[in-house]
């Protein structure tokens, strides 16, 4: 999870990947949009294979941490 940032100034204090201007979302857009891993590579060239697993295991930590309440 190191690979995933938080810095106040930056994208209005989204997460990041490794301090970059890419944000989890625009990642996780592209994914459930269909793209593949490989087009996200070619799109965002300062990406690696393992930036793409970090958002996938951040996505799913939050996730994981949502809690439902019932009325």
């Amino acid at each position: 999870m190191n690979r995933i940032t938080l810095e106040p100034g930056k994208r209005g204090g989204k997460p990041c990947i490794r301090g970059l201007r890419i944000t989890v979302y625009d990642v996780l857009s592209q994914l459930s949009s269909g793209a593949t891993q490989q087009e996200i590579l070619d799109d965002f060239p300062e990406l690696e294979f393992e930036d793409i697993l970090a958002v996938l295991s951040y996505a799913a930590d939050r996730e994981h941490k949502v809690y439902s309440v019932s009325i």
